[in-house]
């Protein structure tokens, strides 16, 4: 019941703001702001056994308040070219003497591994109006928590169909897929200009979770009962679209 009359409290509240007037060279105000974000990371602990650097692009509800507090809700998909893991390692008996993937088509079928994944995260953060060209921006602090999940994900070429051994459910077997609940950390400048024209934030961040297997059976190793740390530090920048409403400038005519 109380998390029905806070999301009608905000539903509520928001046309109100949002149809509000304000003066941000002057004034703190509250306002929501809609973001469009985008990660480059380096993976560390048990992350980078299996991965490379990848990239996480996504998107965030935030709320400041008149206080510059920043509350949001987040969520970014990761995408990594980059498999440190061996061919023969991940696929074992799937592959012939000579080391390749017979497809289903009785060829040699090329493909590519892949890092997937996925983060959500509530955050919560403060802004510090410092070097700023207005009382709403400067240099913010920020911390957040969810769930992290990835998984490897591998992709034959147009022509070739999966071998029986990779196809259907079976795939499930090889792609190391793992989530937990993750924690994050971030330090950056956010800039909202006093024309609502540029408004972006750029910041290091980073993100550690704490992962268990989500597949039953490991067709190499069989079942995982292990626990992992999935570290990520990265690079953000985001772009942002506020809500609020512009006081009109004063002008007078004789």
């Amino acid at each position: 019941m109380r998390f029905r009359r806070l999301i009608f409290i905000l539903l509520a509240v928001m046309p109100l703001m949002m149809s509000a007037q304000y003066d941000i060279k002057t004034e703190k105000i509250p306002t929501w702001l809609f973001e469009v974000t985008y990660s480059y990371q380096i993976p560390g602990m048990d992350t980078k056994v299996l991965y490379g650097n990848n990239n996480a692009i996504g998107g965030s509800v935030d709320f400041k308040t008149a206080k510059n507090w920043m509350f949001s809700i987040n969520a970014m998909f990761i995408s990594g070219n980059h498999v440190n893991i061996s061919r023969e390692v991940l696929f074992g008996d799937v592959l012939d003497n000579n080391g390749e993937i017979i497809t289903g088509d009785g060829i040699y079928g090329s493909y590519a591994l892949f890092e997937r994944g996925g983060h959500i995260q509530a955050r919560v953060g403060k802004i510090f109006p410092v070097l700023s060209p207005n009382p709403n921006c400067g240099f913010f602090v920020q911390g957040g928590i969810g769930y992290l999940f990835n998984r490897l994900r591998t992709e034959f070429g147009s022509y070739a169909s999966p071998p029986p051994a990779l196809a259907g459910d079976y795939r499930y077997g090889y792609d190391k897929m793992r989530g937990g609940f993750a924690w994050s950390g971030e330090i950056g400048y956010l800039f909202l200009s006093n024309t609502r024209v540029l408004n972006f934030s750029i910041s290091l961040e980073f993100i550690q979770a704490y992962t268990n297997p989500m597949r039953k059976w490991d067709f190499n190793y069989g079942p995982d009962h292990n626990h992992y740390v999935d570290q990520y530090i990265g690079i953000r920048g985001a772009i942002y679209i506020p809500t609020y409403k512009r006081k009109p400038a004063d002008y007078y005519y004789n």
